[in-house]
């Protein structure tokens, strides 16, 4: 090729330069200490923040964005969700989507459903399996080369847990169905190479579920599974109700406890004292009810939106380090995933957690949890610019976060102020 036409065809093929934004935010919130600031300035460059401050110059060359009468916050986040992973409606058993639902399927689900949490403010998310054959991973990917757009993705890989994943009861001759979703694991050492075989296809964390049987992990178990995914800078999250199971997991040394529904105020405070975190899922009784009753445990749902809530009261009076997560929905006619999570608000509300502990929980806590506080999580020089904002103070009214008509990933603008 000439010279020439090789240099334009590469000035052609180059990305285009970072272009530099200044926002202008009228209040701005710091969910770490529950603090507003008044008509601050960002400057974000090169995708992270630069500068911020109420007498920062902007740039000669930068966009100005106008959010003068908004409410500017760092990005939301989930740290328990399944992007690629929607309940099947009806009396569709819980296995079904193993056998409906393809890898490639679930992968563009995620992208869908990615982009609606995205738009709605959801700009970091921590996937926790039921991903198929690690379309997550393949998600996230697609995300990080800007094929798509999506939030910002943690995925755990396939759930390690005892021999059956999280079915029970099926026809010996069906076959180990679940290990599309699923990687069987009964002594120390399967734990141990699960881990190694969910590292390699790229988990970013380790997940563990630990009591769908009358059989689950003793306390050395769950031991070898935090000192392996520690070695490998991995968190390592547990799904597990209560009763001794949850005993194994906080004693073992498991970073977070996923769903704890039936935790005692016991439990809670251990939790505490070993710095665990509770990412509660605490599903609105209306979701309950639409989630398969063939699960014992979700079968009464009145029973268990009022356990979720008092629960979730105690760990807020005990102090216990708290991170939202919003699991899974069946989907309801005329609601989006989004509107299904935001619904989790009011349930904290009537647990008595106040707006400023929920931004917290939604930002700051996730960001600890998953290990990127020093990325995300804040609007402060050095992080990237994942920024948000909407009509209404959500430290005087947390409903406020349905409003957010800003979004702002990685100096991105996914979705303009009108």
């Amino acid at each position: 090729m000439h010279r020439k036409l090789m240099v334009a065809f590469l000035l052609c093929a180059a990305p285009a330069m970072a272009q530099t934004v200044a926002i202008r935010a009228g209040s701005l919130i710091d969910p770490a200490k529950g603090t507003v600031s008044k008509d601050q300035v960002i400057v974000v460059k090169d995708g992270k923040i630069a500068a911020v401050g109420a007498s920062v110059a902007i740039p000669k060359d930068a966009q100005v964005v106008d959010l003068s009468k908004e409410w500017v916050m760092p990005g939301l986040m989930d740290a328990h969700t399944h992007v690629t992973f929607e309940e099947i409606p009806g009396k569709a058993p819980f296995e079904a989507m193993y056998l409906k639902e393809s890898t490639a399927y679930r992968a563009l689900q995620g992208v869908h459903i990615g982009q609606v949490l995205l738009n709605a403010g959801f700009t970091t998310m921590r996937d926790v399996g039921n991903e198929a054959d690690y379309a997550c991973e393949d998600l996230r990917k697609a995300i990080h080369q800007g094929w798509v757009d999506g939030p910002t993705l943690q995925c755990s890989g396939k759930i390690i847990g005892p021999f059956g994943g999280q079915s029970k009861g099926m026809p010996e001759e069906v076959g180990g169905f679940w290990l599309h979703e699923y990687i069987d694991a009964d002594t120390a050492d399967e734990i141990r190479k699960a881990i190694h075989q969910n590292i390699y296809y790229g988990a970013d964390l380790i997940k563990l579920a630990t009591d769908n049987s009358d059989y689950f992990y003793t306390e050395d178990e769950i031991r070898a599974a935090a000192d392996e995914a520690h070695n490998a800078g991995r968190a390592l999250a547990v799904h597990v109700y209560g009763g001794k199971a949850a005993d194994n997991v906080i004693r073992g040394g498991a970073d977070s406890v996923e769903h704890g529904f039936t935790l005692t105020e016991e439990q809670l405070k251990l939790m505490k004292e070993k710095g665990t975190y509770l990412v509660g899922t605490d599903f609105p009784e209306a979701h309950l009810a639409g989630l398969n009753p063939s699960n014992d445990t979700l079968a009464d749902a009145k029973k268990l939106g009022d356990q979720i809530i008092a629960r979730l009261n105690v760990a807020n009076k005990v102090g216990v380090k708290m991170a939202f997560g919003s699991d899974t929905v069946t989907s309801m006619p005329g609601r989006t995933r989004a509107d299904m999570v935001f619904d989790y608000l009011a349930v904290w509300k009537a647990a008595g957690v106040s707006n400023a502990n929920i931004l917290k929980a939604m930002t700051t806590n996730c960001a600890d949890l998953l290990r990127i506080s020093k990325e995300r999580g804040a609007i402060a020089e050095g992080q990237y610019g994942d920024i948000i904002a909407m009509p209404g103070n959500p430290l005087e009214e947390i409903e406020s976060l349905r409003k957010v008509n800003f979004v702002m990933k990685n100096g991105k603008i996914v979705r303009e102020a009108k």
